[in-house]
C-alpha cells in the first residue's frame, strides 16, 4: 500500500510520469527519480514537495506541526509530520470525485 500511495502522489500531484516500475520521470527538472529518492512518509523535505505543489495551486496548508496536517478541508494524520503529509495528500486522492478529478488533475499535471 505505501508504494501505491508514494506512487500516486508523484504521479498524480506532483506530475511525475512512471518510466521503469521503480523510478519516475520529472519533466519540469529533466531528471529521474528512484523510489528510493521519494520517500515522504519517512523524510520530510520530501513531504514539503508535496505541500509546496498543492500551495502552488491554491490549496492552503495547515498543520500542528507533529502529527496532523490538512490541504484545505481534507485532514491526514501519522505518527509524524511526513506522514500526516502523505495521508492528507492520499486522501485528497481517493477523495477526489471524477469530475473534479479531471478538473484538479488538469491542472496538476
Amino acid at each position: 500500500m505505501k508504494l501505491y500511495k508514494t506512487d500516486s502522489i508523484a504521479r498524480r500531484i506532483l506530475g511525475w510520469k512512471l518510466n521503469r516500475w521503480d523510478r519516475w520521470y520529472d519533466y519540469e527538472m529533466g531528471k529521474f527519480i528512484h523510489e528510493s529518492d521519494f520517500q515522504p512518509e519517512h523524510n520530510l523535505e520530501h513531504a514539503m514537495l508535496i505541500v509546496e505543489r498543492l500551495e502552488k495551486f491554491g490549496f492552503s496548508f495547515s498543520s500542528d506541526g507533529v502529527s496532523e496536517a490538512s490541504f484545505n478541508d481534507v485532514r491526514g494524520t501519522g505518527e509524524t509530520l511526513s506522514q500526516a503529509i502523505t495521508n492528507a495528500a492520499y486522501t485528497m486522492i481517493e477523495n477526489t470525485s471524477v469530475v473534479e478529478s479531471t478538473r484538479l488533475w488538469n491542472q496538476l499535471c
